[in-house]
């Protein structure tokens, strides 16, 4: 590494402490000439140790389609910040004359500093709009999605990306209120809908805030998007690190890592499964998580998982 660049640390106390960042550095396998890719960059924790390892010829690309983010971007010529979304991320490194990288990482929780800005409507702790948009420049708000999603469409959204229990009840309340009291903001969104709560009120919301957030920001579009692209972008040898907070990215996450594509196998061809080359070999067969140790530093690890998958 060249000792003359003057790395700026990032504001990580006000994003959040970087998860299983151990565990990263030891999948990605970081060589000193690499070209490695961030895609969530936030407060850049995970890509100050990233530089570490690499040397002067090494590059950094990290994306964050949050304009705070820009703000902890180190004073460093091997770094790239792209303000957008990682499901855009092939046009953009061509952009940037890069074609192959030799690895990535994508850690797909909501930073502390989004949930603690109030204004930004991602956390049940706080009163301000219903607003859950990852990317400020994109019109579609939490707000917009109550106010104006159909009622099937709404119990869906619920079910699936929340898994909330009484998800048709509380699509069904929302459709039948919102022309008479104003959801617009966190706070009369919950006190509006508090008679539906099943068990935890905090879990409960929870988990509607979750389906919200997913919908408004199309998370699970983005991630299979930033996937299908993987293998055209890594290097022979190259390796995917993948952080999921939940269940339904975990699952997605995984499934692509084991068929290298989102397509359906043929099940009329019983020599289908046989034809279909493997992409990727599969570096954690079951998923990392959190020690005791990190748990008690940072409790916001304790539903991180993290996989590995390297380009054969």
């Amino acid at each position: 590494m060249n000792e003359n660049k003057k790395i700026q640390p990032a504001s990580e106390s006000d994003y959040h402490v970087s998860v299983l960042l151990h565990d990263v550095l030891e999948g990605l396998q970081i060589k000193s000439n690499g070209v490695y890719v961030d895609c969530t960059f936030g407060g850049g924790g995970h890509s100050k140790e990233i530089l570490k390892q690499l040397g002067e010829n090494g590059k950094l690309i990290v994306f964050d389609q949050d304009a705070d983010a820009k703000k902890n971007v180190p004073d460093d010529e091997r770094v790239i910040f792209v303000a957008s979304n990682f499901r855009h991320i092939q046009r953009f490194l061509r952009v940037n004359k890069i074609v192959k990288i030799d690895g990535l990482l994508a850690d797909l929780g909501v930073s502390s500093h989004q949930f603690d800005s109030a204004e930004r409507g991602f956390s049940i702790r706080y009163d301000g709009d219903m607003d859950m948009r990852m990317d400020a420049r994109q019109s579609l708000t939490a707000f917009d999605v109550i106010n104006t999603y159909t009622e099937l469409r709404l119990h869906k959204m619920f079910e699936h990306y929340g898994e909330v229990t009484n998800s048709k009840t509380l699509a069904k309340t929302i459709v039948e209120i919102r022309n008479n009291v104003s959801l617009k903001t966190i706070q009369n969104f919950k006190s509006s809908l508090n008679a539906l709560v099943k068990g935890n009120p905090n879990k409960y919301f929870a988990q509607v805030f979750q389906a919200l957030r997913i919908e408004v920001n199309d998370e699970l579009g983005a991630l299979k998007d930033l996937l299908m692209q993987l293998p055209d972008l890594l290097k022979p040898s190259g390796r995917a690190v993948f952080i999921t907070f939940h269940s339904l990215e975990d699952r997605i996450v995984k499934q692509f890592f084991k068929k290298g594509s989102f397509e359906e196998e043929d099940q009329s061809n019983p020599f289908g499964k046989n034809m279909i080359e493997p992409v990727f070999k599969i570096i954690t067969k079951k998923p990392i998580v959190a020690g005791d140790k990190e748990l008690k530093i940072n409790p916001r690890s304790r539903s991180a998982k993290l996989r590995i998958a390297e380009k054969l």
